[in-house]
């Protein structure tokens, strides 16, 4: 986890105990330096707990969604091998959000402690010790907590349940295997919705996502359950949660974390937005594919998601090549680069091939940064000014979780014909363009009049949907997934699983390695954990399939690698 995302998650957390503090009883003293989870069961307060469980879901969700866009080009990649790439320590963050209190952050004298799942079994135990109906903590508790289970199962292969609820009777739980982590999750979500179905109140909880909608929590609980049939071809259930209605539908149930624009005391800022609007200039570099993808597709949501500080990258089109700030333009493609961006992309959009891992360059005003959406950063209307503190939105973007325009490329995708498939494609872009777009205001100070019109984004879309009935067999699976790509930018975690589910697109550029090695099937164990449970022997590859994975082993599949 990055410093950026460890303050960031730090001062939310102060933030929301503020909040919570504000709507106590006024005789109420709390003494910020003992966190709320280091008390005794019955002087806990459950609206702490349910933040904690809130942040803690959150920032693995950022993690999370880094990991999967990585490895399938929606994000850059750095380094050539998969399994230098991701060692592991790579989910030691995500599982202590998961299944511990302890605290990890320190410098403000105040103990933030995120764990999902203990903070969720003190709820519970604190519930059936009181008369107060705590329903609403636990069922949102329930959901996020189902929803991690399912991820830890696509991700690493399994996850700790059936011994995680009692650390006293197993200190040291063993995994449970990955259909029954799923069938848990599955349990978990009904019993959420039995709760939030009864419209429990917050009783001044925070509901950092929903506001306390609880129509809203089981419309995200049906989505989960169609994401998790659709991975595990359970068609007849998904369908008959289409045929019920109620699930994230339209872009305004999209579930989604909301970050603010304050640069200190707190710091809520999107991020990515932390670490590339700087005064040293931008830290991330973007994915070559999909800015070239886009870039030629003249997608029209290309300036909201990329802010470009040059018109011009070394290398490209009619742009000498430039040793010191751009080493690869001065390098003839290697073979497998055949028919793919290299290292240069048109137009000044600056960023690396996946899996480049040659030295950092003084390039920070060069490359180019995140934009608007999902960030809060700059739209990019062709003014090509470096970017800096609190420019644009000021990092209030959103980090994307389940969104509306999912749905319908789940849906497209277990369409019975190609017209039906067709259908909800243009559903699926149209919903993410037209949310893209509305981010546009965010950045005051940018000159619209460059924005894509109704007329070009009709265009774009049209175009896309002939692409699609003109194209047959792998060609037509591409046209449709690398839209979904598209789609997920900045929330990817599902464009991982339909990548192991599918092997599509196979349009996606190669590694900068020729031999980069097993694509990652699952991510290793978390060595914080292996190295205390014994139950817990680390992996020597990535390749154990989860099982709803049952396509060819390495190096068959993925096809594209």
């Amino acid at each position: 986890m990055t410093e950026i995302m460890k303050n960031i998650l730090k001062n939310i957390f102060a933030v929301a105990l503020l909040g919570v503090s504000f709507t106590a009883c006024e005789t109420t003293e709390l003494d910020l330096r003992t966190s709320p989870n280091d008390l005794a069961d019955d002087q806990a307060d459950p609206n702490l707990l349910l933040n904690s469980i809130q942040l803690g879901y959150a920032a693995s969700m950022d993690e999370i969604s880094d990991f999967g866009a990585e490895v399938v080009r929606i994000d850059n990649m750095f380094g050539g091998l998969y399994f230098n790439n991701y060692p592991g320590d790579t989910f030691d963050d995500i599982w202590l959000w998961m299944y511990t209190s302890q605290d990890y952050i320190a410098g403000d004298g105040l103990n933030q402690q995120v764990g999902i799942t203990a903070n969720l079994n003190n709820i519970v135990d604190i519930n059936a010790n009181t008369d107060i109906d705590y329903s609403f903590h636990i069922g949102v508790g329930k959901v996020l907590q189902a929803h991690m289970l399912f991820l830890l199962t696509d991700y690493i292969g399994g996850a700790a349940f059936s011994q995680a609820a009692n650390p006293d009777e197993f200190p040291t739980p063993q995994l449970d295997p990955g259909d029954q982590v799923y069938a848990s999750a599955f349990g978990l979500l009904d019993e959420a919705e039995a709760l939030l179905a009864a419209d429990p109140p917050t009783l001044g909880a925070q509901d950092l996502f929903y506001g306390g909608d609880t129509e809203q929590w089981v419309k995200l609980i049906n989505t989960l359950r169609l994401r998790s049939y659709f991975l595990t071809g359970n068609t007849a259930a998904f369908q008959s949660i289409i045929a019920g209605g109620n699930y994230i539908a339209d872009t305004e149930d999209d579930f989604q974390f909301q970050y603010g624009s304050s640069e200190l005391q707190p710091d809520n800022r999107h991020p990515d937005f932390g670490d590339d609007y700087t005064p040293s200039g931008a830290n991330i570099y973007q994915s070559n594919w999909l800015m070239d993808n886009m870039l030629g597709k003249n997608d029209p949501r290309i300036r909201y998601y990329f802010y470009r500080q040059n018109d011009a990258t070394p290398g490209a089109a009619g742009v000498p090549a430039d040793e010191e700030s751009l080493a690869c333009s001065l390098v003839v493609p290697p073979d497998h680069y055949n028919g793919f961006v290299y290292c240069s992309v048109d137009n000044g959009y600056w960023g690396r091939s996946h899996g480049n891992d040659e030295g950092t360059p003084p390039d920070n005003f060069l490359r180019t940064a995140v934009g608007v959406y999902p960030a809060g950063g700059l739209f990019d209307d062709n003014s090509f000014d470096n970017v800096g503190l609190g420019e644009g939105g000021g990092g209030a973007g959103i980090e994307p979780i389940m969104l509306a325009s999912y749905v319908d490329f789940w849906r497209g995708a277990l369409a019975g014909s190609d017209a039906e498939k067709a259908t909800f494609l243009r559903a699926g872009m149209e919903k993410s363009i037209a949310k893209v777009q509305s981010f546009g205001s965010l950045d005051s100070s940018a000159d619209m009049s460059t924005a894509p019109s109704a007329a070009d984004v009709t265009a774009y879309v049209d175009g896309i949907i002939a692409d699609f009935n003109a194209a047959t067999g792998d060609d037509k699976e591409d046209v449709f997934a690398e839209q979904f790509w598209i789609a997920l930018y900045g929330g990817a975690t599902e464009g991982y699983n339909y990548y192991k589910k599918t092997g599509y697109p196979t349009t996606v550029a190669p590694s900068w390695e020729p031999e980069p090695g097993s694509f990652p099937r699952t991510f290793l164990l978390p060595q914080n954990e292996v190295i205390t449970n014994p139950n817990l022997t680390q992996r020597t590859d990535l390749e154990t399939q989860t099982f709803w994975d049952t396509n060819p082993a390495f190096p068959a599949f993925p096809p594209a690698n």
